[in-house]
């Protein structure tokens, strides 16, 4: 066995919540849990972020995070912490994992060998989060909701009055 699966420390639970998950909340220095697209892959996600990708502030530079999946329900089963390794473009690593990744992209424009140039061209980052110590699950969750008020965005407009042809009468 290798040492980085040595290290691994999961649960069924998490290996389980992982292998079908497709969006992931993570948080990174105690800052806003963010959904992530993620991809299951060895027992680990992994993200990627970057100019052209979801935004993920953070992640990139980041060693731990906090990972919070859902479950079959659609509600969140599992909080584990996460050891966050940063894989580098054209390490085997990226040999192996980037193409996957860029696979099942929804949405991509091109081919997934000119998705992966194009990560490696702009700096994105693609990051593997692992499971680094005990889950929190069942009992250990907060009972209440963790939703926070919307964050305050420059692209909201005012609605105008919808355009009337006729006037409508009213009985």
């Amino acid at each position: 066995m290798t040492d980085e699966v040595q290290a691994r420390q999961s649960t069924p639970l998490v290996d389980e919540a992982t292998k079908k998950a497709a969006v992931a909340w993570v948080s990174v220095a105690e800052g806003p849990a963010l959904a992530l697209w993620c991809m299951p892959l060895e027992g680990d996600l992994f993200v990627v972020s970057g100019p052209g990708e979801q935004s993920a502030p953070g992640l990139a530079d980041a060693t731990e995070a906090r990972v919070t999946l859902r479950g079959d329900h659609g509600g969140r089963i599992v909080t584990w912490p996460a050891r966050v390794t940063r894989v580098a473009p054209g390490s085997d690593g990226w040999q192996t994992a980037a193409p996957l990744v860029a696979a099942k992209r929804l949405n991509a424009r091109g081919a997934v060998a000119d998705l992966v140039a194009r990560w490696a061209a702009d700096g994105c980052a693609l990051n593997r989060l692992s499971p680094a110590g005990p889950p929190a699950a069942g009992p250990d969750l907060p009972a209440g909701s963790l939703a926070e008020p919307p964050r305050g965005a420059p692209v909201v407009r005012v609605t105008r009055r919808p355009f009337r042809l006729h006037r409508v009468r009213r009985r």
